[in-house]
């Protein structure tokens, strides 16, 4: 949309003089508020453009998600999860033989170093896999150190080829350190990668093969859990792609870029929420209890997970898809009664007019954890899947800033502590000017072993 000749008028009225403020694709620059000597504050970046984006698009007031301009439905329906990686990365769909290359370059990526497999079983036998993998992609910074701009300066990622071997590891090796963090948690040797497959049925085989020759995975689950990596696989500039253009700012490599936004998804509000939706359907029980539900839910005695979403303010696009790909997977595994109290809740909460003026729909995040259940994945692998899809469009978000060079982020915060004061002698100090240190103390911890210390 264009904004040509349009203006925001302010006027101060510290001053009385009126200012015109051009407005562009419906922002203004907020940097001309500095010349008037304030700041603006939005805490949390609710309403702040920290960058401009070519690679997603979303309309939260009808339900669009784009990538690159192509609607998800048509990708899901049509696409590859590389193939729409290529597109989220170049800016465009790949032709037949950009497509055989970039697939194969990734492919021959997909081995992890023996090093780095020492390294991963070195973790505790009950170390959480999303631990694990953000862990290990920090430290795979050091195993190419050609890559490292610590040791051999910004200027490397001038060069195409260097920046597109990074991609090229990346999005290879991802999946290869999930399946191994699978592995160790569940006490069973690690697969290497079967270049004989396609990405995610290659995901699929480290996962699950055990001593079998002739192991394949099954191809519509595999396809299934493609698709979900395509719905993952970008959303604007959600928490943890905002850590990821962020520390891309800094300088540092793609290795460690990642690592920080993956350990952003990490969080429970992040990419630990389709966990939450989960264990909110376990604790409802049967669609018998959902009327009592919805009633607590109301009086705010219970939380509705799964549902709204900061920029959605009606039906994810994506939840609709995953609705039908749960058709798919209960088919081959089975189908999980958790789906019943899904349906009768959605059903329940589109109809409620408490629901519906508070722009309550379902999210994404309300019916992947039932479908990644209902495949086998443990709960607290659920942000690994996450992490394996959203690493392509953390590496677009890279893509473009090395393209778009910016100065290293920097915030401005509203300062609200105390006011200049002088400094009080030990002695003179009472219990009452000081915050009280909450500790159970060292009597508490004797008969700890050591490493719990």
């Amino acid at each position: 949309m264009s904004d040509e000749g349009h203006f925001l008028e302010v006027v101060d009225n510290r001053t009385g003089k009126k200012h015109l403020i051009p407005i562009t694709e419906d922002t203004i620059d907020a940097s001309i508020f500095a010349q008037l000597g304030l700041s603006i504050y939005d805490n949390g970046y609710l309403n702040t453009a920290v960058c401009r984006s070519a690679i997603s698009y979303i309309d939260g007031d009808k339900g669009i998600l784009r990538y690159r301009g192509y609607d998800i439905e048509d990708l899901a329906e049509n696409s590859t999860f590389l193939e729409v990686s290529y597109l989220l990365i170049f800016g465009d769909l790949p032709t037949r033989d950009q497509l055989q290359t970039w697939e194969t370059r990734i492919m021959r990526h997909t081995f992890i170093h023996e090093n780095m497999i020492d390294y991963l079983k070195s973790f505790r036998y009950d170390a959480h896999p999303m631990g694990m993998v953000t862990s290990a992609l920090s430290a795979m910074s050091t195993f190419h150190p050609e890559a490292s701009t610590a040791l051999q300066g910004e200027h490397i990622y001038e060069n195409e080829t260097m920046v597109n071997k990074q991609i090229f590891r990346l999005i290879g090796k991802v999946p290869t350190l999930a399946a191994c963090a699978y592995r160790h948690r569940i006490g069973r040797a690690y697969n290497s990668p079967s270049n004989e497959f396609g990405y995610t049925e290659n995901f699929l085989y480290m996962l699950d093969r055990l001593s079998e020759n002739n192991y394949v995975p099954n191809p519509r689950l595999a396809r299934a859990l493609d698709v979900i990596f395509i719905l993952h696989a970008d959303h604007e500039l959600n928490c943890s792609t905002a850590a990821m253009r962020q520390m891309t700012s800094t300088g540092v490599d793609p290795f460690v870029c990642l690592a920080g936004a993956a350990s952003a998804l990490y969080g429970p509000s992040h990419g630990g929420a389709n966990e939450a939706a989960l264990k909110m359907l376990e604790e409802i029980g049967s669609v018998e209890n959902i009327p009592g539900f919805i009633e607590d839910v109301k009086a705010k005695k219970r939380r509705l997970m799964g549902f709204g979403h900061r920029v959605y303010k009606s039906y994810d696009p994506r939840a609709k898809i995953l609705k039908k790909i749960s058709d798919e997977v209960f088919e081959i595994m089975g189908r999980n009664p958790l789906i019943d109290i899904a349906v009768e809740l959605e059903r329940i909460a589109l109809s409620d007019e408490y629901f519906i003026k508070r722009n309550l729909y379902p999210n994404v995040d309300f019916y992947s954890g039932i479908i990644y259940k209902a495949m086998g994945f443990p709960t607290d692998f659920f942000p690994v899947l996450f992490c394996i899809g959203r690493t392509s469009g953390w590496l677009a978000h890279w893509h473009e800033q090395l393209q778009q060079p910016i100065p290293i982020f920097r915030p401005k915060q509203s300062y609200e502590g105390a006011e200049p004061r002088a400094y009080v002698n030990l002695a003179d100090r009472s219990a009452a000017q000081s915050p009280k240190i909450v500790d159970q103390g060292v009597n508490a911890r004797k008969n700890l072993p050591p490493d719990t210390e």
